[in-house]
Formats: C-alpha cells, sequence, structure tokens
C-alpha cells in the first residue's frame, strides 16, 4: 500500500481499533492459479509474548481450506470512506485549483497463514467474534443458545484460519494535505450528505 507520510497512521490504537471496528478483512493469498481473496470477518487475538495474530474461519468446501500455509498473506480492513467534492473546498472560489478525491481510512496486516482444523479452537472463536458482535444488542445472543447438535454440526463444515502479523500498516487519507478552512468545508460537506463520520473522514478524528 503507498502510503505518503502525511498519510500515515503510526498509532497502533488507533490502527487495532479500526480492525475491532470493521472487521470483515479481504483476505488474499497466492495460490496456485494466482491471488485469490476471501472475505473474512477477523478477530484480534494475543500471544503470551504480545504478538499479533488475527483469527477466523471459513468453509470447510473453499480451496483456501486445503492450502494449509501460506507465508504470505495479506488482510485489508476498510474503514469509513467517502467521495469529496471541490465544491466543498472554500479555496475553490479563491483559485480554483481543486479536483475530487475520496478520503478513507484501511489497515493492511500481513504475515504467514494457517489453516487450523480443531473443533475446540473453533467453538472458541466463534464464541469469541460473536461476544464482540453481539455486545451491542439488548439481549445478547450466544453460540450457546442454539442446540447443541446443530453448533456441532456447523462446526464440522468449517475450519479457521489464522494471520501471524509481522507487518501491520495504516493509511488514514482524511484531508490533512489541505488548509484547515478546507477540512472544516470537508466536513460541513459530508455532514450535509448525511454521512455519520463526518468529522472522522475530514479530519477531526485526528
Amino acid at each position: 500500500m503507498y502510503i505518503p507520510k502525511h498519510f500515515q497512521q503510526s498509532d497502533q490504537t488507533e490502527i487495532l481499533k479500526l480492525i475491532r471496528e470493521f472487521p470483515l478483512a479481504t483476505l488474499v493469498v497466492n495460490m496456485d492459479q494466482g491471488p485469490v481473496a476471501n472475505h473474512v470477518p477477523l478477530i484480534i487475538d494475543r500471544t503470551s509474548t504480545g504478538n499479533l495474530r488475527l483469527h477466523g474461519h471459513i468453509a470447510r468446501a473453499n480451496p483456501l481450506s486445503r492450502f494449509p500455509r501460506a507465508d504470505h498473506a495479506l488482510a485489508v480492513f476498510q474503514g469509513p470512506n467517502a467521495y469529496v467534492s471541490p465544491n466543498w473546498y472554500p479555496t475553490r472560489q479563491q483559485h480554483g485549483r481543486v479536483v475530487p478525491t475520496w478520503n478513507y481510512a484501511a489497515v493492511h496486516a500481513s504475515g504467514r497463514l494457517r489453516i487450523i482444523d480443531d473443533r475446540d479452537w473453533l467453538l472458541s472463536q466463534i464464541e469469541k467474534l460473536t461476544d464482540e458482535q453481539e455486545a451491542t444488542q439488548e439481549t445478547p445472543w450466544a453460540v450457546s443458545d442454539a442446540p447443541e447438535d446443530f453448533t456441532n454440526g456447523l462446526l464440522a463444515s468449517i475450519v479457521g484460519v489464522e494471520l501471524e502479523v509481522s507487518e501491520l500498516r495504516g493509511k488514514w487519507k482524511v484531508s490533512q494535505n489541505q488548509p484547515e478552512k478546507n477540512r472544516l468545508g470537508v466536513e460541513h460537506g459530508l455532514k450535509e450528505s448525511g454521512n455519520t463520520d463526518s468529522g472522522y473522514l475530514s479530519g477531526g478524528g485526528q
């Protein structure tokens, strides 16, 4: 991922926060037929030594499940994003040297990927993923709410994936290269268009 210095996100807390809030990753692996992308929710796990791992699961029928290990895999997490109109820049009235752009936040996690075929591991992963996503529900649903034989049948149809993260990079392209009045103009324009991430995408969350 190309990251100009002014768009680089070096705050690990913010990077991990984006992964938690937007856990659906595009998981890319270079298989025999070339690069293959799968869309997989991934949750954060730490080893006893603090190393970062990302855990998820895929269908056993997925060809990736028969690719037991990949030394180089990439998980892409896409955060908030929005089109930015030149009309929102006050400097348009001054000199007209403005163009449209797209503001966004994204994280790339790369490392070694392995497939895990272990029922207890899978059950733990699914419970953690479910608990994280159900936390905002008034009455959270739990995996244990489903009949055990039904859950066991589903567990038999999936395998786990674990990405041992060796590099974690964040890019927040949120108008940092614009003067303050243009950033405020972007925030106003996004608010007017109904975007709930207007402050974040105009640099207000930086």
